[in-house]
């Protein structure tokens, strides 16, 4: 029995193993001696993630909580290796898979090779070359003691080979994320803020913030908002809010009758309404990469990107972060001139299938 042991610390992240899980499913049911055990480190409380949420990605609820939210960085990291620690302890595996770049990736990838457990990285590879955010410090540590990479792109793999990584130990696979928007794309569901605020298809826009650099320092943040509200015209601006942000945002008194800042939605009710917007203004990564597969227009409120292919094959434009920069973006898109994007390689739904694949043939039997 070949054992897999898979870490999620966040709600994106289960996007990202739902379709690893349906795969090792498949291949169990070809008789294939796998199995895997799921582990929530608990990174982020999130009180959408009920059963309802399990429900929808069609994959049974972790089998462990290890219940880690809150503290510093440091805290949190330490907190997580602690209980880890004694998880895989008590239920030893072959390999553990962490995915993306949150802090429950590095600091389970730290805890595996120092029980002798090899690592497979999901994602592995990304760069933003930021070194103030922590994700990019997350990434480059649990890639310099990853033992297996599934990349979603070239620019990944070269990223790795630049850094030494042996082309033996890298494996462009896709990206999961994919996998499981085009799955679920059938089952988007329509949230109640369409009808109650008469949205029709193509006359909205959807913004999320979340990042620090934008919401944290509140008169750029304020800056942000009103350099949005003046420049898109007519359209009503449907944003979900993080709670943080939210709270930020009923100090600054930001209100405007075409805003409409709405409690955050579900993955079916949210990707619902991207599909269907004019575009998207975010400063989220996965949001990108979704958007840029659904070929809706979409503006990322950051500096630097580590999925560049958003840009290059995508609908994305990076703009920034300086409000003064919005508008000649919202010009074009207005226009009608904004890109209409292209296929991104690999990113076809079957990214999963290569992972379990590979995993059968290669890595199980070294």
């Amino acid at each position: 029995m070949y054992k897999v042991t898979i870490i999620a610390g966040a709600r994106p992240n289960f996007m990202k193993i739902a379709p690893i899980i349906h795969a090792i499913q498949k291949a169990k049911q070809d008789n294939f001696d796998m199995d895997y055990r799921l582990v929530h480190t608990g990174q982020h409380y999130d009180k959408n993630m009920s059963g309802s949420f399990f429900e929808q990605l069609e994959i049974p609820e972790p089998h462990v909580n290890l219940e880690c939210s809150g503290g510093t960085q440091a805290e949190q990291t330490a907190n997580i290796m602690i209980h880890f620690e004694r998880e895989l302890m008590a239920n030893p595996a072959d390999l553990v898979l962490v995915v993306g770049d949150v802090t429950s990736t590095m600091a389970c990838a730290l805890v595996a090779q120092k029980l002798h457990t090899k690592v497979a990285h999901v994602e592995g590879g990304i760069r933003s070359d930021d070194w103030t955010m922590p994700e990019e410090i997350n990434r480059l540590v649990t890639d310099s003691i990853t033992n297996y990479f599934f990349t979603t792109s070239d620019t990944a793999n070269n990223n790795l080979k630049t850094s030494g990584v042996g082309d033996d130990q890298i494996f462009f696979v896709g990206n999961t994320m994919i996998d499981t928007l085009l799955k679920q794309r059938p089952n988007f569901k329509q949230p109640s803020v369409w009808k109650n605020l008469n949205l029709k298809e193509g006359n909205y826009m959807v913004m999320t913030l979340h990042r620090p650099a934008n919401v944290d320092e509140e008169s750029q943040l304020k800056d942000m908002i009103d350099e949005i509200i003046a420049h898109t015209q007519d359209l009503p601006l449907v944003f979900p809010v993080h709670p943080r942000t939210a709270k930020i945002l009923e100090r600054l008194h930001v209100n405007h009758q075409r805003l409409h800042m709405v409690e955050p939605l579900s993955y079916l009710e949210f990707n619902y309404l991207v599909e269907r917007a004019k575009a998207v203004i975010t400063d989220s990564g996965g949001i990108t990469e979704e958007a840029s597969i659904l070929r809706v227009p979409c503006l990322t409120l950051r500096d630097n990107t580590e999925r560049p292919e958003t840009i290059t094959l995508g609908t994305n434009e990076l703009v920034g972060t300086d409000p003064k920069k919005l508008k000649p973006y919202l010009d074009t898109l207005f226009a009608g001139n904004w890109k209409s994007g292209s296929d991104i390689p690999l990113w076809d739904g079957q990214t999963a299938h290569r992972i379990i694949e590979i995993l059968k043939n290669k890595i199980s039997h070294k």
